[in-house]
C-alpha cells in the first residue's frame, strides 16, 4: 500500500513542473493555495439496536467508534495542489463479536463476546493532485486511495475536470472512480472453522463438543463462497449555477455499477422451513446471506443555497436513489447557518429525513425460505424511515491572528448528530475539526 504513495507524489511533481515550463510567460495571477494547510479531525460514533445482521436479523447493534485524520494540502506552485489524507478508526462492536459467540460465557445474540473480531482497527490514505488552469476556469484532478481492515483491504483511483463559464456563473464537473476491494472470507464460527474470527488457537467447530436443543441434528449442508473480490466503477455529473447574488443550485447525476461479491461473508441467516438448532440462547446458522453479484445504483439530486442576510443562509438538498435490488429511497435536508459577530462565529442547526424501500432480497429473522436464490436479514436492506439532527459550532480566525509556531488556526469546529431509525436503531456522532494555515 505504501508503495503507490511515493509514485503518485512524483507523478505530480512531474506534471507540476511540466504546467509551471508552460506557464512561464503568463502575468501574475493568484495562487489556488496561498499556503500549506494542515487539518486535523476526530470523531466519537455510538450506535445501538435489537437487528444485528451478523445473527441473521437480531441481537445487539452496538458499536462505538474512534476516529482521528489528518488532511494534508500543499500548494506545488500556482496551478497544482497536492493533498493528503491519512486517517485510522478503532472499534468495539457486540455484532461482529458474535461471529464466533461460542468463545466464553452464555451465547446470545444479545451479549457481545471476547473474541478477536470484537475489536479492530481501519486504516486509510489518499492522495488528490489537482490543476487549473491560467484563467481559472479549468481544474483537472487525479485520485489514488488504499485503506484495510480485518475483513478487507480496498485500492481506488478516479479523476475529475471541472469547467468554469458565463464568468464563473456557470460550473459543470465530472468525475469517475474505481474500487477494488478483497474480502477476508470469514464465515460464522459454526460454518467457518477455526474460531471465524481467523484466531488459530480455537478449536474448529464441532456439534459433539455442545448440547444442542431444538433440531439436534445440525447439518446445515455449508458450501463456501467462490469469490472475494468486489469491484466498484462510479461516475457523476454536476451542474452549478449562480441564478441571482442570493441563489445559488446545482443538479447532480451519481451512477454506480459494482460487481464480485456484494454480501458479507459472516452475516446468518435463518430459514423458516427448517427447525433451528441451538447453544444456549443463540440459534446456529442455517446458511450465510447470499445476494446477486453485481448492483447498479443511479442517484439523482440537487442543492439549492439562499443567502437570506448577512446573517442567515438557507441550505437545502434532495435525492432520489434507486437500485436493481428494489430499494428506492429519498433524502432532504436543509441546514441554516446563523452567522454572529461579523462571521467569525456561526452556529448550523441542521435536519435531514431519509426514507427508503425493502430490497427485494430482504427478510427478518427465520423468515426466509431455504429454496430462495438471494436471501438476506441485513436491515440497512429493509424498509425504514431515518431522521437526523444535528448542531454545528464554528469559529474562523478569517485575520490567522492564533496559532501554535509557524501555523496559524484558519478555522474550529464542533459538531453532534443525532440519528435514529424506524428498525429501533439509534446513532450519535460527536466531531471536532482544526483547519490550520502555514505562515
Amino acid at each position: 500500500m505504501t508503495k503507490g504513495i511515493p509514485l503518485i507524489i512524483l507523478f505530480c511533481a512531474i506534471c507540476a513542473s511540466a504546467f509551471a515550463q508552460s506557464s512561464d510567460t503568463v502575468a501574475y495571477k493568484k495562487r489556488v493555495l496561498d499556503a500549506t494547510e494542515i487539518e486535523f479531525l476526530s470523531s466519537y460514533y455510538s450506535q445501538d439496536g435489537d437487528h444485528a445482521a451478523v445473527s441473521g436479523g437480531i441481537g445487539s447493534e452496538k458499536i462505538t467508534n474512534t476516529t482521528g485524520a489528518v488532511v494534508l494540502s500543499i500548494p506545488l506552485n500556482d496551478d497544482d495542489v497536492l493533498t493528503l489524507d491519512v486517517g485510522i478508526s478503532a472499534y468495539s462492536s457486540a455484532s461482529s463479536s458474535n461471529i464466533n459467540p461460542l468463545d466464553d460465557g452464555k451465547a446470545s445474540p444479545y451479549d457481545a463476546s471476547s473474541g478477536a473480531s470484537s475489536s479492530d482497527l481501519w486504516a486509510g490514505i489518499s492522495a488528490t493532485y489537482s490543476h487549473s488552469s491560467d484563467d481559472r476556469n479549468s481544474i483537472w484532478s487525479l485520485k489514488a486511495s488504499a485503506s484495510t481492515e480485518f475483513d478487507y483491504t480496498s485500492f481506488g483511483f478516479g479523476g475529475g475536470y471541472t469547467r468554469l463559464f458565463n464568468e464563473k456563473n456557470t460550473e459543470l464537473s465530472i468525475n469517475a472512480s474505481v474500487f477494488l476491494d478483497t474480502w477476508k472470507l470469514l464465515y460464522p464460527y459454526e460454518l467457518g472453522g477455526p474460531g471465524g474470527d481467523d484466531d488459530s488457537n480455537v478449536k474448529p467447530f464441532d456439534p459433539k463438543d455442545y448440547t444442542i436443543t431444538g433440531n439436534p441434528d445440525y447439518n446445515p449442508g455449508f458450501r463456501t463462497l467462490d469469490d472475494d473480490k468486489r469491484n466498484s466503477y462510479a461516475a457523476g455529473i454536476g451542474l452549478s449555477q449562480i441564478f441571482t447574488d442570493r441563489l445559488q443550485g446545482i443538479l447532480l447525476v451519481d451512477v454506480i455499477h459494482q460487481s464480485g461479491l456484494l454480501s458479507t461473508p459472516f452475516q446468518r441467516v435463518y430459514f423458516q422451513d427448517k427447525e433451528n438448532s441451538y447453544i444456549d440462547d443463540f440459534a446456529l446458522a442455517d446458511d450465510i446471506e447470499r445476494l446477486p453479484s453485481s448492483r447498479l445504483k443511479v442517484a439523482t439530486g440537487g442543492r439549492m443555497n439562499y443567502y437570506i442576510s448577512e446573517i442567515f443562509v438557507l441550505r437545502t438538498f434532495y435525492r432520489f436513489y434507486s437500485d436493481d435490488w428494489g430499494i428506492n429511497s429519498h433524502t432532504a435536508n436543509i441546514e441554516m447557518p446563523v452567522r454572529l459577530f461579523g462571521g467569525q462565529f456561526s452556529v448550523t442547526p441542521s435536519y435531514r429525513f431519509y426514507t427508503q424501500t425493502e430490497s427485494d432480497h430482504f427478510a427478518p429473522y427465520d423468515q426466509h425460505l431455504s429454496t430462495d436464490e438471494f436471501y438476506t436479514s441485513d436491515y440497512d436492506l429493509s424498509a425504514f424511515d431515518a431522521h437526523q439532527y444535528g448542531l454545528e459550532l464554528t469559529y474562523s480566525d478569517i485575520l490567522t491572528r492564533y496559532g501554535f509556531g509557524k501555523f496559524k488556526l484558519k478555522d474550529i469546529s464542533l459538531s453532534y448528530n443525532s440519528y435514529n431509525r424506524s428498525t429501533e436503531f439509534t446513532a450519535s456522532i460527536i466531531s471536532f475539526r482544526i483547519k490550520m494555515v502555514l505562515d
